[in-house]
């Protein structure tokens, strides 16, 4: 017995040992391989966000010629700059304002020639850099809140503009929050991994099958206004495809962004173009009114353009072609409900919208066939009746008419009810409104989300 078992272990370990070699070697490769592949993307990740290859010290003269500070004026009102980079109560591009995002928040930069903490030790390749690449001066990686995506198409003469005109301003020094953003988005690693992803540097290039009208249009809505920064769809991650504006959810804001394309939303293919053009010098026309986040684009940046730019980003936003399959109709609301809305909206609403929606020419919109009212996302409708607001305060409508929140005045069931009335009353056609739906935006307007 003794013998078989000793030939037997004698027989496993001799089976077992000419292995060893080969399992080591088969490790040793594999560890290599993997070794290799995280090099490589490694590499990959450098290259495609590190090897931009503009030299920020070159010495280049900041142009200071009327016609150049005044183009950089011209592009950063148009651009919206300082609305981000201004926080409230602070000097103007001083920077600092809260954005939040799904990630954290992140504060804004300043943008004034101040040494220290501004601009004022930056170069014009520098600045370049940012636009073009999303770099900062000293090499970091920008985050994506910064709209680089976008102000890649920008011309480096307008980059130039841009950066002689802020380098024109007062200087500012302030000392902002560090940036508050849940790990890893925060990490350079992960800005390299997002970049890889979705962000290429780019240039504009103008469309042969469109006349210059519309190729100037299409760079100010891309590049200058950054429009699909709100109107394009995001995915998880932030990412989005830069050129899509068929809608989406305002990161951070509550807000949604109607499609731009679709003509139950926000399409204008079928209005006029001066009407276009109107709507973005001074946030209303009788076909729509300018609310939210988009109030403030109209208020800071869209009713400072001359009428050839005007008129040319109607011409390009009129040719968007419409999206390939229309979204289903939505089912109506009926019943109690809709009873108790009517009751509420005669309490509250009637006075100023009409006993039959129909608004009053100049200071209150319409609600029949109001395309805000019916779109299937009922956020928008919910952030204007819950907080009120103002329409944008123009040259060509300096005193606008505002809505009073109703926050106070009717607790979420009469706000559900009275908007699911106004959203299935005179024409309109909508999914009723919820009580848990109010519930949740008072609770996300309350956590800052707004």
């Amino acid at each position: 017995m003794r013998q078989r078992a000793a030939a037997r272990a004698q027989a496993v370990t001799a089976a077992i040992h000419p292995a060893r070699p080969g399992r080591w070697r088969q490790a040793t490769r594999l560890g290599l391989l993997l070794c290799a592949l995280l090099l490589g993307a490694a590499g990959l990740l450098w290259h495609l966000n590190y090897n931009d290859g503009v030299d920020i010290g070159a010495a280049e003269p900041v142009a200071a010629d009327t016609g150049t500070l005044a183009r950089g004026a011209y592009l950063a009102r148009v651009g919206n700059c300082l609305a981000c980079h201004t926080a409230r109560g602070g000097a103007p591009g001083a920077g600092g304002r809260p954005l939040p995002t799904p990630f954290g928040t992140v504060y804004t930069s300043n943008l004034t020639p101040d040494p220290d903490t501004g601009i004022g030790r930056w170069s014009a390749g520098a600045f370049w850099r940012a636009l073009h690449h999303g770099r900062s001066a000293d090499g970091r990686l920008l985050y994506p809140v910064f709209p680089y995506t976008h102000t890649t198409l920008l011309t480096r003469a307008d980059s130039d503009a841009l950066f002689a005109y802020f380098r024109s301003q007062p200087s500012a020094s302030a000392q902002w929050p560090a940036h508050d953003l849940r790990w890893p988005y925060g990490t350079q690693a992960a800005l390299a991994v997002w970049r890889a992803l979705y962000f290429r540097p780019g240039e504009f290039r103008p469309d042969p099958a469109h006349g210059e009208a519309v190729n100037r249009g299409a760079y100010l809505v891309r590049a200058v206004a950054h429009c699909s920064a709100c109107h394009a769809p995001r995915d998880r991650l932030g990412g989005a495809d830069w050129r899509d504006l068929s809608g989406g959810q305002i990161p951070g804001l509550g807000w949604y962004a109607p499609s731009l394309t679709a003509a139950d939303q926000a399409g204008v293919s079928h209005w006029p173009e001066a009407q276009i053009a109107q709507l973005l010098r001074t946030g209303a026309t009788a076909q729509g009114w300018a609310s939210g986040p988009m109030a403030e684009v109209v208020f800071h940046g869209t009713q400072y353009l001359n009428d050839a730019d005007a008129g040319a980003m109607a011409a390009y936003l009129k040719q968007l072609p419409p999206p390939a399959s229309a979204a289903p109709a939505p089912a109506r609301a009926s019943g109690a409900p809709a009873t108790a809305g009517a009751k509420l909206y005669e309490q509250h609403c009637a006075a100023c919208h009409g006993a039959a929606g129909e608004g009053v020419k100049d200071a209150y919109p319409p609600l029949a066939g109001n395309r805000a009212v019916t779109l299937a996302q009922p956020g928008n409708l919910l952030q204007v009746v819950l907080h009120g607001g103002f329409g944008p305060a123009t040259a060509g409508r300096p005193r606008p008419y505002g809505m009073p929140p109703f926050t106070l005045v009717l607790n979420d069931t009469e706000i559900a009810v009275v908007l699911t009335h106004i959203r299935t009353a005179w024409g309109n056609s909508a999914a009723e409104v919820s009580p848990l739906q109010v519930l949740q935006m008072r609770q996300a307007s309350s956590a800052g989300v707004r």
